[in-house]
């Protein structure tokens, strides 16, 4: 089993989300987060005075998938989420070494 962690851009929420339940990953954790990477922000002109924005919005995808599906959640995150500009996020993937369903005691890959 692995844990894929993206950081996408928000507005691709939805079209991401909708393509992995498509290939048949039905579990997601979603999280508003703050960051940056290269881009290392922007600065924004509000009321005449400029703004440097450090932490730009993001959201956090998380989803446990068997390790046969690994391969293709990750293109398919990488074809829906990608515009092909600076700050399109990154996907990082962790292996698990346990997962337990709380309400009926499953483990493994059953508990997915």
């Amino acid at each position: 089993m692995r844990k894929i962690e993206a950081i996408i851009k928000p507005f691709k929420l939805d079209e991401v989300k909708d393509a992995l339940n498509a290939i048949g990953i039905q579990g997601l954790t979603v999280t508003e987060v703050k960051g940056f990477g290269r881009q290392k922000g922007h600065v924004e002109l509000y009321r005449g005075a400029e703004y440097d924005i450090s932490f730009i919005p993001k959201i956090k995808l998380e989803a446990v998938v068997p390790d046969a599906m690994v391969e293709k959640a990750i293109a398919t995150i990488v074809e829906k989420a990608k515009t092909g500009k600076i700050g399109d996020g990154k996907i990082f993937v962790l292996s698990l070494d346990q997962v337990v369903r709380i309400r009926t005691g499953e483990t493994g890959d059953a508990a997915i």
